[in-house]
């Protein structure tokens, strides 16, 4: 599971060769959600504060993520993607 972000506590992580739709996971504090890369839609619980982070994160990143998400779908690297600050 290559990480691909971190920050305040959060890590956003993608499995190589994972099911579509194109998703990445979030994992904080025995919490995990998963965010549909083209829709935003959530799945799972998270803490409201940092699903606030996460989804902040994630509309500013959404072009990395899908080329993330074509990386890992080739069982290659993604590239990292500068944290939320």
């Amino acid at each position: 599971m290559p990480v691909i972000s971190r920050f305040l506590g959060i890590i956003i992580a993608m499995y190589w060769d994972d099911h579509s739709p194109a998703h990445f996971h979030a994992k904080y504090s025995g919490y995990e959600i998963t965010v549909e890369i083209l829709t935003g839609i959530v799945e799972g619980k998270f803490p409201k504060r940092a699903l606030r982070h996460v989804l902040e994160w994630y509309e500013l990143h959404k072009d990395e993520l899908m080329e993330d998400w074509e990386l890992c779908q080739r069982n290659e690297n993604p590239k990292p993607i500068e944290p939320l600050e």
